[in-house]
């Protein structure tokens, strides 16, 4: 069995050129995806995530984009916007890493409101998710027809409201943007404490865990209904402060470790690296590839990672 494996962009620079050049590296090496960080506020500028993705969209061929965008202090409706259209452009390669938003100078940054707790805050992001999910599903795919005969473009009967009312959202629907190529572009989390699992478990496709050699089983053990990925930094140097596992060692103790973790129920990884990715992309996967345990494959991100086909909340049942 293989596993999946990607990578984090980190770059931090408003450079288009440096962006595009990490993320055709990876997508040459045929990795399954890369994610985008981003925060709100902070020292370290970056762009916006998603404008990202849907920069890289049209220079890269086979991979994921994921970027972060945080469901505290966006509005449900412009986070499926900004996703669906990223997952067109990529012909169905998009993804979102979902985060929370909890430092006050965030709060103070937007001016919307004072900071919540972390319960309030992962039950908001849980409506958020569930938001979206519904605005990406109230289009069919066959809502458009191109009836140059009638004139009609959309068929209206196979728009449909969400009517979604919450402690957080009253949205209505539908999406301004029609079903993403994927239906559901793989929405993701990463998991380090007992409330974010459970926050996980209820709304994301695929769990980021941050294991150590000691505790991996526990915490793949903690997890059920979907896919379990670990994060891990690649810091030969040693010189990394990370709240994930520093593997410090050569290329092929690095293999080692996948190995060994992807024995004990880790179904894919990311990787954080440290600096240049040549190690990861001119090494690591080719090595990876010989070993038998990376292999990359075609299609949407969903079908790269595995994942089912994404089937419609408001489709009729076929009459039988």
């Amino acid at each position: 069995m293989t596993f999946s494996l990607g990578l984090q962009l980190d770059a931090r620079a408003f450079d288009a050129g440096m962006w595009t050049r990490l993320a055709q590296q990876a997508d040459e090496a045929r990795l399954d995806y890369v994610t985008i960080e981003d925060h709100f506020g902070g020292t370290a500028a970056r762009p916006e995530a998603s404008l990202v993705a849907a920069r890289l969209a049209p220079v890269t061929r086979h991979i994921g984009l994921v970027p972060v965008l945080t469901t505290t202090h966006t509005e449900p409706f412009h986070l499926s916007t900004a996703i669906a259209t990223v997952d067109w452009v990529s012909r169905g390669r998009a993804g979102w890493q979902v985060r929370v938003s909890g430092r006050p100078e965030e709060a103070k940054l937007l001016g919307r409101r004072a900071p919540l707790g972390s319960e309030e805050l992962f039950a908001e992001a849980a409506d958020a998710v569930e938001v979206v999910r519904r605005l990406w599903d109230s289009w069919q795919d066959d809502a458009i027809v191109k009836d140059v005969a009638t004139g009609r473009f959309i068929d209206r009967d196979r728009l449909h409201y969400i009517d979604f009312e919450g402690r957080f959202f009253n949205v209505r629907g539908p999406s301004i943007v029609p079903r993403p190529p994927q239906g559901q572009p793989v929405v993701f989390a990463l998991a380090h404490a007992p409330l974010v699992y459970e926050f996980a478990a209820r709304a994301a496709d695929v769990v980021l865990i941050t294991p150590t050699p000691a505790n991996v089983e526990d915490l793949v053990a903690q997890q059920r209904d979907v896919r379990i990925f670990a994060d891990v930094v690649y810091a030969p140097d040693g010189d990394h402060e990370s709240d994930a596992h520093v593997h410090t060692g050569g290329v092929g103790e690095l293999a080692d470790l996948l190995a060994d973790w992807h024995g004990r129920g880790v179904e894919g990884f990311r990787l954080r690296v440290a600096g240049d990715l040549t190690p990861v992309t001119r090494e690591l996967v080719p090595l990876l590839r010989t070993r038998r345990l990376f292999e990359p494959r075609p299609g949407t991100l969903r079908e790269r990672l595995g994942l089912p086909v994404a089937t419609n909340r408001y489709e009729e049942a076929p009459v039988a």
